[in-house]
């Protein structure tokens, strides 16, 4: 089965954008289900929760009426907290609007491995 994976994907087109966020989004989940995960998940939201609030918002005001449909941002966290290549899908106003200013932030330095190390957030607004 690995072997024919690998041959489907060998033969198939170069990845599109789309694949590179979903690979994005899945190396992302990997590393938090890896063994160094859970304290790295514990420690960002300790973080940055209560500014994704804000963050989160301030967007919806200043994209009023905003859509407020669920996205998924994704970002390369480097040794010093920085984020990275963040993206976000669907790119909505309000996606948009929250990853210009999730670029700006310092998070928790990451685990040595993976380098840069992958993060994906979910984003659902229920109210």
């Amino acid at each position: 089965m690995t072997a024919l994976l690998a041959l489907a994907l060998l033969s198939s087109p170069a990845s599109t954008g789309g694949d590179d966020f979903h690979d994005r989004v899945t190396q992302g989940r990997l590393a938090e289900a890896a063994a160094t995960g859970p304290a790295y998940q514990k420690a960002l939201w300790a973080k940055i929760g209560h500014p994704m609030t804000d963050a989160l918002k301030a967007c919806i005001a200043r994209n009023a009426p905003a859509d407020k449909s669920p996205f998924t941002l994704v970002a390369d966290v480097g040794a010093d907290g920085r984020p990275a290549h963040i993206d976000v899908q669907p790119a909505t106003p309000l996606a948009t609007c929250l990853a210009s200013g999730f670029v700006t932030w310092t998070l928790p330095a990451p685990p040595r491995q993976p380098v840069p190390y992958p993060i994906e957030i979910d984003v659902s607004i229920t109210r």
